[in-house]
């Protein structure tokens, strides 16, 4: 008998799942999606999870405005290289929300067991997903800054808000799988 109980935890985590996917195929692997946009017109650069438009996929970037005229001294240094490397936790959590999907799976069809280890799969992306958000929320802005201290048109790009969806979803996720760790997974007996 299907779990009532495990339901709505299990469609926010998998929204959840979706949103961190998106975003961990940021640019440069799908241009539309991105952390920072600079530059304007038809030279934008896009600065994604495991780099930026031109550049090969890699964990860990510097900043390479050099065709903008820009001096990246001040932008790239060990720490925002190392700040870069952290993105990587934006794939973890999509893989924790997913199994987090999974387990509440089980728990929407089988047994309460699975809706736990869906609270607890989605307690661990939620953690990992904060992290990181806040991670690139300072990353990014400070690399906005930098460039528009030199007169570079610097915006954030939708990625920040995408994670941040993904971000709350997990949050309801969380309270939802709470409480339907303690919904009701059986019928009543009706007593003759």
């Amino acid at each position: 008998m299907a779990a009532g109980p495990a339901i709505p935890g299990l469609l926010l985590v998998l929204a959840a799942t979706i949103l961190l996917i998106f975003v961990s195929v940021s640019s440069p692997t799908w241009e539309k999606i991105s952390f920072l946009n600079v530059g304007s017109g038809d030279s934008v650069t896009h600065y994604g999870v495991f780099g930026f438009t031109g550049s090969k996929t890699q964990i860990g970037y510097d900043f390479n405005p050099s065709e903008l005229g820009f001096d990246s001294s001040k932008l790239n240094t060990e720490i925002i290289h190392n700040l870069t490397k952290a993105l990587i936790l934006y794939p973890i959590a999509a893989g924790l929300a997913g199994l987090g999907v999974l387990f509440g799976l089980c728990g929407a069809a089988y047994h309460r067991a699975g809706t736990v280890l869906m609270l607890l799969a989605t307690s661990l992306a939620l953690i990992v997903t904060l992290v990181v958000w806040v991670i690139e929320m300072v990353l990014f802005g400070i690399a906005r800054d930098r460039f528009r201290d030199q007169n570079i048109p610097a915006e954030f790009g939708n990625a920040n808000w995408i994670g941040l969806g993904a971000l709350v979803a997990l949050a309801l996720g969380v309270c939802a799988s709470t409480c339907g760790v303690f919904g009701r997974y059986r019928k009543r007996r009706d007593a003759y």
